[in-house]
């Protein structure tokens, strides 16, 4: 088939190189406009352009992808079908009409469950034991297109949201060439949601980074993991932003003369390698954190420069 791949970050790259070595025609890749970041505000490319480049196919990068010179420029490509993954931009009735078979969406959860742009997420940050990818047929709603196929992909104890982006991009890739391959030979049938087991899975800001240690160790460790790239759990501590990186709850401290029970956000314990922080209910094992305007390190070779101590508190 001829395809009009539309996509912009690390995410969505699996599935334009899976798509490829399938043998389809891409005959362009839209992706967002390239921005400044960093620092230096040094122009940076997307990764799905990269990967566009490197097999020579036509990017277009639209400011706004619904305006009229856009759409007129997305229907000189003559796509039998755009394949869509994390592009960034609302495509307008007219766009999911255009090609024959249509606009399907690679999305990474079991829809109806989360919906929106955070799916990878919340489903760790909810405790799920489950999630998967969903190939679905756009219509003009939010992630409320009919289902064409889905792939479950289970979450994994210690799973972090960079583990699970990591898993649901390869299986959103392996599931887009089966999809791609049945719509052509008319062997799906959509299915509609259920609207009634819908789920939200709002955009992630970066205040919702700052950790409350009045919720329970449980929770506190599922929002870390979640978190953990971007924009990732912090606290404060002698007055500076702490990043936890890396932690898991325990029932409590080891009983060798440490504190045994204080108010949330308190040191109870250190150990050579890790240190203790009462929670809400529970406790957080702190094993790897990063100091404002220093860089990630294990709790061991942070011990030598902040020497922290039981009963030093934690956040305001």
């Amino acid at each position: 088939m001829k395809i009009v791949f539309m996509g912009t970050p690390d995410f969505a790259v699996g599935a334009l190189q899976a798509v490829i070595e399938a043998g389809h025609q891409v005959t362009a890749v839209v992706t967002q406009p390239d921005k400044p970041k960093g620092r230096g505000k040094e122009v940076q490319i997307t990764p799905v352009k990269v990967c566009a480049m490197a097999h020579n196919i036509p990017v277009f990068q639209p400011v706004k992808v619904k305006a009229p010179e856009a759409v007129e420029v997305l229907r000189s490509y003559q796509a039998d079908i755009f394949v869509v993954a994390a592009f960034g931009q609302i495509l307008s009735e007219e766009i999911l009409e255009m090609p024959r078979y249509g606009c399907v969406n690679i999305h990474a959860s079991l829809l109806p469950a989360y919906r929106g742009a955070g799916p990878i997420q919340w489903a760790i940050i909810d405790g799920r034991r489950k999630t998967g990818i969903t190939i679905m047929q756009m219509d003009k709603g939010l992630d409320t297109g009919d289902i064409l196929l889905q792939k479950e992909v289970m979450i994994d104890e210690r799973e972090t949201g960079d583990s699970l982006h990591d898993k649901l991009a390869a299986a959103g890739a392996e599931l887009i060439v089966e999809a791609l391959s049945k719509i052509e030979a008319s062997q799906v049938t959509p299915r509609r949601q259920n609207d009634e087991e819908s789920c939200y899975a709002k955009m992630l800001q970066k205040s919702m980074g700052k950790i409350d240690w009045n919720m329970t160790s449980e929770k506190l460790d599922c929002l870390i993991r979640g978190l953990i790239s971007w924009p990732g759990a912090f606290t404060t501590y002698r007055g500076k932003t702490l990043k936890i990186w890396e932690e898991e709850p325990v029932e409590k401290v080891p009983s060798d003369g440490q504190i045994q029970e204080e108010e949330p956000g308190t040191v109870l314990g250190v150990e050579k390698d890790a240190f203790y922080v009462q929670t809400g209910k529970g406790v957080l094992k702190i094993l790897a954190v990063q100091m404002e305007g220093k860089k990630r390190m294990a709790v061991k070779d942070f011990l030598l420069g902040y020497p922290v101590k039981a009963g030093e508190c934690l956040g305001n």
